[in-house]
């Protein structure tokens, strides 16, 4: 069943702009400032977000057929309502790595968190908090990884690349232990940052470039651009002190199964692999003492053919067993 529905939804194509043309016309939604759904989120975004920091935020790689892929596989999945079962208490907590969780969801790490508003790192972290769900910190994030542990009230995981020759890279993971950080997540699914055209357009850079298109980008959104004035341009954090360096066009092509084991050996809390679409590749995770792995196609952003994770996921459990840990990503959005 699971599978047809996958192989049924790879027949839907189409841009990233799909989940939201669906809703956006509905009636009353047009012009309205509450967010009841992530189609008022993404409308609402799209308006006041500058173009550049949007398609950042929203784009994928290449025509973006991999986001509709994704969707579509989920929405073909249909759940089986029961009737007169007494539901009156309900939870949506959930064991994970030995606490609970208010909820069964994460809060996925973004790079430039606060290009999308001043604070918006911060402020996750505190949900995190109070949720008591991780915090997914990412390498690039715009806030320190030390203040955002501690905002999350520990609730909060590391997520590594592998760059370069893996001395910086390695330097981060000691920084990160020494933060307080329990759970490390390589990330493992970007040996080069892949091709998303409405970054490209934009001229979209990491470390923050403004030029003559992103000056006028800017002042045609006036609001989030005097607020990025008063608090201050986005900046990758975690690198913004001596001994610290990152270039987004720096390879990360030399990450290896040694590099994982190398990892293994010196990072003395729970490791996550994030990025794994393949079976074997899930079952050899297992095998090498990674503690959970991460069903993800980096939203699609990464490689544009990749399978749905929805459809991989089935086939992944089946190669790893019932009881070890999963996590998943791509595709979800709160209707």
């Amino acid at each position: 069943m699971r599978q047809r529905q996958c192989q049924d939804a790879g027949d839907h194509h189409g841009s990233g702009d799909y989940p939201g043309s669906l809703y956006e016309g509905r009636a009353g939604l047009r012009g309205a400032k509450a967010i009841h759904s992530a189609a008022d989120a993404r409308r609402l975004a799209r308006r006041q977000l500058p173009w550049m920091v949007f398609d950042y935020i929203d784009g994928a790689a290449g025509a973006e057929t991999g986001v509709a892929r994704n969707r579509a596989a989920l929405d073909a999945m249909e759940l089986r309502p029961r009737i007169l079962r007494d539901v009156s208490t309900r939870s949506l907590a959930k064991p994970l790595f030995g606490q609970m969780a208010d909820r069964p969801f994460g809060i996925a790490p973004m790079g430039m968190c606060n290009l999308s508003a001043p604070g918006a790192d911060l402020m996750l972290a505190r949900l995190a908090a109070r949720y008591k769900v991780p915090l997914g910190v990412s390498t690039v994030a715009s806030t320190p990884m030390e203040q955002l542990i501690d905002t999350a009230q520990g609730h909060a995981w590391f997520q590594l690349y592998f760059s370069g020759d893996g001395s910086g890279t390695f330097k981060l993971v000691e920084r990160a232990r020494a933060a307080g950080y329990e759970t490390l997540v390589l990330t493992v699914d970007v040996p080069e940052v892949g091709r998303r055209p409405r970054e490209l357009r934009h001229g979209f850079k990491m470390p923050f470039r403004i030029g003559p298109r992103q000056f006028i980008d800017f002042a045609l959104h006036p609001r989030w651009s005097l607020a990025a004035l008063w608090h201050g341009k986005p900046q990758m954090a975690n690198f913004d002190k001596e001994g610290y360096a990152f270039d987004r066009s720096e390879s990360r092509a030399k990450a290896t199964w040694d590099t994982l084991a190398q990892l293994r050996q010196i990072w003395p809390g729970r490791l996550v692999v994030k990025g794994v679409l393949d079976a074997e590749d899930a079952l050899a995770l297992k095998q090498a003492g990674v503690d959970a792995i991460q069903v993800s196609s980096h939203g699609a952003r990464q490689f544009e053919s990749a399978p749905a994770p929805f459809c991989a996921l089935p086939q992944i459990r089946a190669a790893v067993g019932p009881e070890y840990p999963l996590l998943y990503d791509s595709g979800k959005r709160n209707k």
